[in-house]
């Protein structure tokens, strides 16, 4: 949590969760595995790919949305020892809440549910496929980094998974109008991944392509002049906007039921699925306009993330990201 300046007239709080490793986790020091399971998955047939605009890597098709579905369940799953595992901010009866990067709608209409009587907004750049919300759910198509033409203002800003969605200068934009939009003692919250995956054993081969995955992306998004290490740089961009007091929660997220801690073994086996979905949708445009040494071709893409899920399959693969 956060709150402004005092000696200002208004004041606001945030709350953060990043994966910054100075941050506080009640898992940061999982190593203990069960030996009784592996890794490996079924995958499907290859995801479809559209892009949500030119400058953004994400997909915007319906197996990008059961990726972000799969993360919003691995998020509750995670803080399900939390007074309200949708958020950590302390909130009990919000009057306005706004989802920016809603995607799916999922944790909007959650929310909107949770409290009938606040009006939630998700905004995202492609229509959500949500064909029923609760009536004080508004799903949106919008940009953000234009003028908001809410009147209200917020007791709570959510944002998630939203890496490599602005340049620096654009966060810094975001924020700025997240601090300007919330109410007194308002919140700020915000979720992000490390796109590396490491392992504390040692059952990752450090030449292998899983194990370079996320240096490979970190490099192209560098290229592309959006980078993907939100989860390090966001607290600072927070801070830089007006709030202070920020917190941020960390977690060494499991990709795969192999933890003991049964919590994390239901995490890891929602995370394992979240990464199965999800693979192809987040290479293929990073890879295809700012690959090394060139930009690679769809098919090279492909064969790059065929060979990836396999290593995913492999036994005895205990790994895991930060978020």
């Amino acid at each position: 949590m956060a709150s402004r300046d005092p000696a200002r007239t208004v004041q606001s709080s945030a709350t953060a969760r990043s994966t910054n490793e100075e941050g506080e986790s009640r898992h940061a020091d999982i190593v203990d595995v069960d030996e009784d399971v592996d890794s490996a998955f079924e995958d499907g047939d290859n995801v479809s790919y559209s892009s949500l605009r030119d400058d953004y890597w994400g997909p915007s098709d319906e197996q990008q949305y059961e990726t972000l579905n799969a993360g919003h369940v691995l998020y509750l799953v995670l803080d399900s020892n939390q007074p309200n595992p949708l958020f950590r901010s302390p909130i009990t009866s919000p009057l306005y809440v706004l989802d920016i990067g809603t995607g799916p709608g999922t944790w909007a209409i959650d929310v909107a549910d949770q409290f009938s009587a606040a009006t939630v907004y998700g905004v995202d750049l492609s229509p959500p496929p949500a064909t029923w919300v609760p009536p004080n759910c508004f799903l949106q198509v919008d940009d953000v980094l234009q003028d908001w033409t809410w009147r209200e203002e917020f007791d709570l800003i959510h944002m998630r998974l939203m890496l490599g969605a602005f340049t620096d200068t654009e966060w810094g934009a975001v924020y700025k109008k997240c601090f300007d939009n919330l109410r007194s003692g308002g919140y700020i919250e915000q979720i992000e991944l490390d796109v590396r995956v490491m392992s504390d054993d040692g059952s990752l081969d450090p030449d292998s392509l899983l194990a370079g995955w996320g240096q490979n992306f970190l490099d192209c998004a560098q290229r592309a002049g959006r980078p993907l290490d939100t989860q390090l740089t966001m607290k600072a961009k927070i801070e830089a906007a007006g709030f202070v007091d920020v917190q941020e929660h960390l977690y060494k997220c499991p990709i795969g039921a192999w933890p003991k801690d049964p919590l994390l073994k239901d995490a890891g086996r929602i995370n394992l699925a979240h990464w199965s979905s999800g693979l192809e949708g987040w290479a293929m445009f990073l890879l295809t306009r700012w690959g090394a040494p060139e930009p690679w071709t769809a098919d090279e893409a492909r064969v790059y993330v065929a060979k990836v899920r396999e290593e995913l399959k492999k036994r005895r693969l205990h790994i895991w990201h930060y978020t």
